[in-house]
């Protein structure tokens, strides 16, 4: 918040400081409570662990969300997994694979969580496809 008003009120540096102290000794800013609140919304939005962090810099906060991140218990497979089978609810094909990689590694997710996503997506496909035939 102070980057963001220095660059939008530079003149202003000794009254934005003064404000946000105060804003702090009353608990009405915190950090540590932004950063629960944001990584709660990356999470629903199916965002993987490197895009977070990558965001996190951006804004940052990149040390309050590495510890917030260690906090929670966080099943990162299976939250690729639950990304995957949004975005391809009838399974992949092969010739689909690499598409859905790029997808799931441009959301953040590491290449175990990549390949265990995309190897379950395949089997739930062929399972599925025996039932139908």
């Amino acid at each position: 918040m102070r980057r963001k008003l220095l660059t939008r009120f530079p003149e202003e540096a000794d009254e934005i400081e003064a404000v946000l102290d105060r804003l702090v000794s009353r608990d009405l800013q915190s950090d540590a409570r932004f950063v629960g609140l944001w990584l709660s919304m990356q999470i629903n939005r199916s965002r993987g662990p490197i895009r977070i962090r990558y965001e996190a810099r951006a804004k940052g906060v990149e040390q309050l969300i590495d510890a917030a991140l260690a906090e929670r218990d966080i099943d990162w497979f299976e939250q690729a997994l639950d990304c995957a089978q949004r975005k391809f609810p009838s399974g992949i094909a092969d010739e689909q694979r690499a598409k859905a990689y790029r997808f799931l590694s441009y959301r953040g997710f590491e290449t175990d969580a990549i390949h265990y996503a995309l190897t379950e997506l395949r089997l739930n496909r062929s399972t599925n496809s025996s039932f139908d035939d």
